[in-house]
């Protein structure tokens, strides 16, 4: 059966910390509140946004964290129209992909970006049509819920077993291990080799290049 990486966007495959942090810190703004420094803004990278406003105002209601989502869609809208977005590919991620196509791995993302964001965000550097699956928080519960990692792998016509997650966040190798598939850490994101590891991650990879290998020992050994 077919081999399927899945990776996660913000913080994997594009560096995309800075016009979060920015982005937020115009949001929080806005609604008159003061805004966590950016290590608090970067644990919630991978979230979905009402999910991220949670944890950002963990004094607001529901609907205020609803309103401050809502406000974060806009300004990063602007944002964009503005040129403002810089959501630039780390180092070594092209050369990654082309090396797991030639070895025969199917590629998917599930990310906590809206449908949009994602589309814009791979279109920019010319990936789009690489990606077999698309998931992204528009149509599922945020990570670490399964749902994006199931829904891929059905997508593709993998299995469980035959995929790994790609990704830098503790939810995303929650993610991994709720839907049964291999978790693997990205150490140049936004989360700590220490939080990989609580949230599940059963290697973790120092750079893309690095990915390939960890991700084939990975399914060779089988998802433990």
């Amino acid at each position: 059966m077919t081999r399927l990486a899945i990776f996660d966007c913000d913080g994997t495959l594009v560096d995309s910390g800075a016009t979060i942090h920015s982005a937020l810190a115009q949001t929080f703004e806005r609604h008159g509140r003061p805004l966590p420094p950016r290590d608090g803004t970067k644990r919630v990278v991978g979230l979905s946004l009402d999910q991220a406003m949670a944890m950002l105002a963990p004094d607001a209601d529901a609907a205020e964290h609803k309103r401050l989502s809502g406000t974060y869609r806009d300004v990063f809208i602007a944002m964009r129209q503005a040129g403002q977005v810089e959501e630039p590919l780390f180092d070594g991620i092209a050369e990654l992909l082309d090396r797991l196509e030639e070895d025969g791995w199917l590629l998917a993302v599930a990310t906590g970006k809206s449908d949009r964001g994602l589309r814009h965000c791979l279109q920019s550097h010319g990936l789009h049509a690489r990606f077999l699956s698309l998931q992204t928080a528009d149509r599922h519960p945020s990570k670490p819920d399964p749902s994006m990692a199931l829904t891929a792998i059905a997508e593709c016509g993998s299995s469980p077993e035959r995929s790994i997650v790609i990704g830098d966040t503790g939810w995303d190798m929650g993610m991994a291990r709720a839907a049964g598939a291999g978790a693997l850490g990205a150490a140049w994101g936004y989360h700590s080799e220490a939080e990989l590891l609580a949230g599940g991650a059963q290697a973790i990879a120092q750079g893309p290049a690095n990915v390939a290998t960890l991700a084939g020992v990975l399914i060779q050994e089988g998802v433990r």
